[in-house]
Parts: structure tokens; sequence; C-alpha cells
């Protein structure tokens, strides 16, 4: 990796594809700082009793501002993870903030999960969520989205599949390669 360059890898999929639960084994395989939308997002979620999915995804909209600006302020060979549901704003505004905060390279752990495992994992955790994140009412809306979301394809990307028992050590020795590079 060379030092003047700024890497981030995005780890994407659709709400409950495994994201988080990825992201901290990559971070800890590779002392590697990371940054959510949910991790910045959900203590000003804290602070309001009542948050709608409008406010929700202002929130979110917010909290995607502020990883970039993390990433743009931080020096050159300091590989970010970035967890998020990049589908969720055009890729446009991706790409736009990538140039922003200097962003040269761009590696992706695209998390495809089907929809029955998507909407199982949600399920699963409604009484675990913050209020403000989307109910049950949501759960058909995930399932046709998890049929047909795909990664953002900015550069290099890692398919892993979910929910088959997953076997994390290819995609380590994939990152590993190109961290290297």
């Amino acid at each position: 990796m060379t030092t003047q360059s700024k890497t981030v890898v995005l780890v994407n999929g659709v709400p409950a594809s495994g994201k988080s639960t990825v992201t901290r084994q990559l971070s800890e395989r590779f002392s590697l700082p990371y940054l959510t939308i949910d991790g910045i997002k959900e203590p000003f979620m804290a602070q309001f009793s009542e948050i709608d999915r409008a406010f929700n995804r202002k929130l979110g909209c917010a909290a995607y501002e502020v990883i970039w600006s993390v990433v743009r302020d931080a020096p050159p060979g300091c590989p970010f993870l970035i967890d998020a549901w990049f589908g969720f704003q055009p890729r446009e505004t991706l790409v736009d903030y990538l140039r922003q905060a200097g962003v040269a390279r761009v590696l992706e752990v695209w998390n495809a999960v089907s929809s029955d495992v998507a909407v199982a994992r949600y399920a699963q955790r409604l009484g675990e969520r913050r209020v403000g994140h989307p109910g049950e009412e949501y759960l058909p809306e995930l399932a046709l989205l998890a049929a047909n979301a795909e990664p953002m394809a900015l550069g290099p990307v890692f398919r892993l599949t979910q929910g088959s028992g997953e076997n994390l050590n290819p995609l380590f020795a994939w990152l590993e390669d190109h961290l290297q590079d």
C-alpha cells in the first residue's frame, strides 16, 4: 500500500446482511479503524423520543457526511473500513464524497444475502433496535431490496455470501493482498 494514498474498504450490503459483524472481524484482524452510519447516528437518535422514517433518513445522511469528513481529515496511508448500506443514496453521491475525501482506492466487501435471511435477521432484531429504525412494516421492502441490491463496484469487490456458514479466511487473504498493493 502506498503511504500517500487514501484507501477505504466499503463493507456494503442491505440492512441485516452481516456488515457490522464482518466489519468488526476485519478491524480486529487488520487493526483498522472503522466508521458506521449507525454508530454515528444512534447517539443522536437517543436524544429524541419520536423519530419517523424521514427523520431517521436525515440522520443517516448526516452520519454519511460525517464519515467522509473524518476520512477527508485523516492522514494518507490510514485505510478505513466503512460499514454502511451504500445503496440508500445515489451512487454519484458516494463518488462525490470519495473525491472530496481524497480517496484514491476503493475496495468493497459485498455482503450478499437472500431475502429470507435478511428478513429473518431484521425481524429478530426488531425488539433490540433504537426507536426510529423502521419496524415490521419494513420487512416486505427489505425482501425486495435484498433480491435486487448490487455492490457499488467502484473498485475490486469481494462477494461474501451471508447465511451459509461464512468462512472469512478467503476474505482475509483477499484484503491482505489488496492492502499490500
